[in-house]
């Protein structure tokens, strides 16, 4: 059965999330609209980190970087990063010691906030080219998985890349290459098609963030880069402290997605 599911608008999307009212995640509700992973470090790890992002822009392209202790990002000025999402992780020296709706009791003046782009952003120009998406389909978070691939290396950063995962008709792949290809600043074309051992990946019924989903007879899975990396190199490279949102739940912008208008803020 298909769920259905509301759209809302980007602002009272943030809204609803700063009230407590929207913990979900955020995979078609807001379409035509850049989504963005959050990653947040301390001032003294920033340059590395910005520095591992260029190195690695398949699971890392920038959205944009924020100056220290600032919260409202250019791509939508009147927001909060510290309470407009539905889900937060916390991190201390590579552990995952919480995860919460609101970070404002953790935030210093030193922090620096990373917007990283998502796949979220192109899954409108899939579904509008014909490309059933069966996450949305079934009102599921989209399966991600750790991948053996490593990132290159920057500084203290490093770690292996996380892919997300969606089951495509063998016919169609193609089709969403070239499609997805057109978002560059949300992962772009994806990065393996079909047998997932090499990768790494194990057992696609067992994703390490999000749902699985079933993969019909006549489909293939599909991996594209995923920017929940960044928890995963968290873990491997143990920085002290380090705040992401929690997967499949990410920041909605103001941007308008490539297909929808141009990459540019809907004031």
């Amino acid at each position: 059965m298909t769920a259905t599911r509301r759209q809302y608008r980007p602002e009272e999307l943030r809204l609803l999330c700063r009230s407590g009212s929207y913990s979900g995640q955020t995979a078609g509700v807001v379409d035509g609209y850049v989504q963005a992973n959050l990653a947040i470090l301390p001032l003294e790890f920033a340059f590395e980190f910005l520095l591992f992002c260029q190195r690695n822009p398949r699971p890392c392209p920038l959205v944009e970087v924020l100056e220290p202790g600032l919260v409202a990002p250019k791509c939508a000025p009147n927001a909060d990063l510290r309470t407009d999402l539905p889900g937060y992780r916390v991190f201390r020296n590579g552990q995952l010691v919480e995860e919460v709706g609101d970070i404002r009791n953790y935030w210093r003046a030193d922090l620096v906030s990373f917007l990283i782009g998502c796949s979220f952003s192109f899954e409108e120009a899939l579904m509008h080219g014909g490309i059933r998406l069966r996450h949305v389909d079934l009102g599921r978070n989209v399966a991600m998985y750790r991948t053996k691939r490593l990132c290159e290396p920057a500084g203290r950063f490093h770690g292996p890349m996380v892919v997300s995962m969606r089951p495509i008709p063998m016919h169609q792949v193609e089709l969403a290459r070239t499609i997805t290809a057109e978002f560059p600043g949300s992962h772009g074309a994806p990065v393996h098609v079909g047998d997932p051992a090499s990768l790494g990946i194990v057992n696609l019924e067992k994703p390490d963030y999000g749902d699985a989903v079933p993969i019909l007879d006549g489909e293939v899975p599909v991996f594209w880069a995923c920017g929940v990396t960044p928890q995963a190199v968290a873990l491997e490279s143990k920085p002290p402290f380090c705040i992401t949102h929690a997967p499949g739940k990410m920041f909605v912008s103001d941007l308008r997605a490539a297909g929808s208008g141009g990459a540019s803020p809907n004031r």
